[in-house]
């Protein structure tokens, strides 16, 4: 194992991604065998790939708050008010299709610059904060549109145009765009200033505000990016999907921090990969396209979402008390 690790480019890919897109290939290989085949198709694949562009965004904007120390479990019930009030003002209030969806990302970093402040200038813990704000994201969704479904345009109509973001013909447009926004994150949590002043809050808070960094502004950052992407995540989500029930949302939080966290983001911070985070959000989504193929039941699904979680967390803190 340990000259695997020593490789000259399994070290500069990474011993983590490696053996998570090992796990990937495996689990469609897996999928493909057990279903007898009926796993090859495109309509499969692009299935997969409607889950993880949602989820995917969820991921990336959650990555950059557990980078902090902190975590958000309001991006799944955020992101749906996010497309049910966007979707509602669509087709209740004939607001353009260009200004809904602007509408969308402007409540997600809303709710961003709301979990921001609390956190970073109230000193309220993430986890409290969070879970109010999942509870205000369901109740602001379900009294604007009086409990109601909403549903987006469909592709046939003149304003269902949006969903070319997901794709166009038999090609993903969607997944160009999603490595795209992930690029862009990579290069802003490595090569930036922003990046580092959020992964030092995670590494030692009080060290970076002794040095005189205003570590309550960085703070509030990470959650105001993590607001905006989960505004897009909804945008995909209604690409993707029809139908945005009111009071949905929470089985999301789980997976997309289980993408996170199996990706090589510490849950106690300073250490984040988008790279890896991409990987994890594959491997989720492969593996709900690959329950549902096999007809099983999808609560296995969330059973074994939890056990990834525990098994990456457990490696972790293992890993951090090796290097210690």
């Amino acid at each position: 194992m340990e000259k695997i690790k020593q490789n000259p480019i399994v070290k500069k890919i990474g011993f983590n991604r490696v053996v998570l897109v090992l796990v990937l290939i495996l689990m469609y290989i897996l999928f493909c065998l057990v279903t007898k085949g009926g796993f090859f198709g495109t309509a499969r694949i692009m299935s997969a790939l409607n889950y993880a562009y949602f989820l995917g965004f969820l991921s990336l904007g959650v990555t950059f708050v557990i980078a902090t120390g902190g975590i958000d479990f309001s991006i799944g019930p955020v992101m749906f008010c996010s497309a049910l009030v966007s979707g509602f003002c669509l087709t209740q209030y004939g607001v353009p299709v260009v200004l809904s969806l602007i509408i969308s990302i402007l409540i997600g970093l809303l709710f961003g610059l709301f979990n921001g402040y609390l956190v970073a200038y109230w000193t309220v813990p993430p986890f409290i904060v969070s879970m109010a704000s999942m509870n205000i994201a369901k109740g602001v969704a379900s009294v604007f549109t009086k409990t109601q479904s909403v549903s987006w345009p469909q592709s046939s109509e003149a304003t269902g145009w949006f969903r070319n973001l997901v794709k166009v013909g038999d090609f993903p447009v969607g997944l160009v765009i999603f490595i795209a926004a992930a690029v862009v994150c990579a290069l802003i949590l490595n090569r930036t200033k922003v990046g580092r002043y959020i992964l030092c809050l995670g590494s030692n808070k009080e060290a970076v505000r002794l040095s005189g960094v205003n570590v309550k502004k960085w703070e509030m950052l990470a959650y105001v990016i993590c607001g905006t992407l989960v505004g897009i995540a909804a945008i995909f989500y209604v690409a993707a999907y029809t139908t945005v029930q009111p009071g949905y949302g929470d089985q999301y939080n789980n997976e997309a921090i289980a993408g996170c966290v199996m990706g090589g983001t510490s849950m106690v911070g300073g250490l984040a990969s988008i790279s890896g985070t991409v990987i994890g959000v594959f491997i989720i989504s492969l593996l709900q396209e690959g329950i549902l193929a096999m007809g099983i039941n999808k609560n296995y699904q969330l059973i074994i979402t939890g056990i990834i979680v525990i098994i990456a967390v457990f490696a972790d803190v293992s890993a951090r008390r090796k290097k210690n």
